[in-house]
């Protein structure tokens, strides 16, 4: 006869479909009971790229983190075809947020806490997450989101020096940038990537002589 036991755990397996809309890039993620099974780049965060992806998937839950304004349909169809989640600050958190007022931390930043304080509880924990924009988030051993750091992300950089100079051009990232750039280009390259990494060096290096490990 088998085992029941095994029969009702493949019973209730759960399929969840995680979308993520951020300033430069919409993605989503398919997990089954939390085990990732695929990831998928979305052209379009409009309800009709929704549509067909949760088709494409057939997802039992869905879960939304936005930090953009997005179609308030897409919530409506998501709530209406799926056990539907939309991350915010009303979102159960196994966190507390003693910095600042708890609404106006974006959605992004409340996933990357809640994962951190699942994977490493009881730690000191700093998340960065490197996007449109760099965040720093510190997570302190007590389950404290104490706050951080907000800054230009790699593209901000490049951009900025074009759109707010007559004569710069715009240059794109190269790991392969020198040290001292003989060129307008590698000029900027140098610059934006040694100053990113400069940043983050400094960074955690703070955090570290501030909070140990």
């Amino acid at each position: 006869m088998g085992n029941p036991y095994l029969r009702y755990r493949i019973s209730i397996t759960m399929r969840t479909l995680c979308f993520d809309f951020g300033n430069t890039r919409r993605k989503a993620a398919l997990l089954d009971e939390g085990q990732l099974l695929d990831t998928f780049m979305i052209e379009h965060s409009g309800l009709d790229s929704v549509c067909q992806l949760v088709a494409q998937t057939r997802p039992d839950r869905t879960i939304l983190t936005s930090v953009i304004h997005h179609e308030s349909a897409i919530e409506q169809w998501l709530s209406d075809h799926t056990h539907f989640h939309l991350l915010s600050a009303n979102s159960r958190l196994n966190f507390r947020v003693v910095a600042g007022k708890k609404e106006t931390i974006g959605a992004d930043r409340i996933a990357l806490l809640a994962a951190a304080a699942a994977q490493y509880p009881q730690q000191h924990v700093l998340i960065i997450s490197m996007g449109t924009c760099n965040t720093y988030n510190f997570l302190n051993r007590d389950g404290d989101f104490l706050g951080g750091a907000i800054s230009p992300g790699l593209d901000l950089r490049f951009r900025s020096m074009h759109d707010f100079t007559a004569l710069l051009p715009i240059a794109e990232p190269d790991w392969n940038y020198p040290l001292i750039g003989y060129n307008t280009n590698t000029n900027l390259v140098s610059g934006v990537m040694n100053g990113m990494l400069g940043e983050l060096e400094y960074t955690i290096d703070q955090y570290e002589q501030r909070f140990g490990n």
